[in-house]
């Protein structure tokens, strides 16, 4: 067995923020369909080690969902209905 085996059989992409850059969008309170990537199926904030933003970004993000909410533009909680039906 050579080296070349025991190697990973890919390379990973070292993942980076996808707030910082050239082109990067802004973050914005009003900009729903941006910040919905960012929340789970249940309404909570990803966390960073998930979505990879900056911690700097994640505050900004943070705060731009939090007053989305505060606003009425996104929910603060989604109901899921339950597995089990109700008696």
């Amino acid at each position: 067995m050579s080296t070349q085996d025991s190697k990973a059989p890919f390379f990973r992409r070292k993942k980076t923020c996808p707030f910082t850059g050239p082109n990067a969008p802004k973050i914005d309170w009003k900009d729903t369909k941006t910040l919905s990537r960012f929340i789970s199926e249940r309404g909570k904030i990803m966390p960073t080690r998930i979505t990879y933003v900056s911690p700097k970004k994640q505050r900004e993000l943070a705060r731009a969902i939090k007053r989305a909410r505060f606003m009425a533009l996104m929910p603060y909680l989604r109901d899921e209905p339950s597995e089990r039906g109700r008696s």
